[in-house]
């Protein structure tokens, strides 16, 4: 029934290519469920388990009201070009167009070990090539030029500095009393 903090940029898990899972046991069912109430409660379409600090290779999605699980997922066939807006949980904020294939074949399990094979485009094709990143230890920020990177990190400075406190600022003088 808990829902994980989503590491946001600048966490190193993020950056770290996640390892296979070699059972599927209750555990990653009960990750999977937690994964699935933490993207909820994000919200948001589709989350990696590096996003909440796990190092495996699990994501979760939901598109159209039916979540779903995909296990040790492997894209092997991509074709064509599509470009749309991608916004991701681990760099709020930031929106930009990415290119990405427009239909991909992509395998996996689900929780009952049952290998699982999926012909995906537009939408469905790029929300599982972003998790799929994030499987990789990359991020939205890694997809961009340098000009889009760079307006990217101001926009996450100016975030940072927008939902930070205001400094404490304390006298340094003594008050001397009699």
């Amino acid at each position: 029934m808990s829902t994980h903090t989503i590491r946001v940029f600048g966490d190193p898990v993020l950056k770290q290519r996640a390892s296979e899972i070699t059972d599927i046991d209750q555990a990653v069912v009960r990750l999977a469920e937690d994964m699935l109430r933490t993207m909820y409660d994000a919200p948001g379409v589709g989350l990696a388990a590096p996003q909440i600090g796990v190092q495996k290779r699990l994501f979760v999605y939901d598109i159209d009201d039916r979540p779903e699980v995909l296990v040790n997922p492997v894209v092997s066939e991509s074709r064509g070009e599509w470009e749309f807006t991608e916004g991701c949980l681990s760099v709020p904020g930031v929106y930009f167009d990415i290119v990405r294939p427009k239909e991909i074949y992509i395998t996996g399990f689900d929780l009952e070990g049952n290998e699982v094979a999926i012909e995906a485009d537009e939408y469905t094709a790029r929300v599982f090539q972003h998790e799929m990143d994030h499987l990789d230890g990359v991020l939205l920020l890694d997809r961009l030029d340098d000009e889009q990177r760079r307006e990217a990190m101001k926009t996450l400075r100016d975030i940072a500095l927008a939902s930070s406190p205001e400094p404490v600022v304390k006298s340094s003088r003594l008050s001397l009393r009699k």
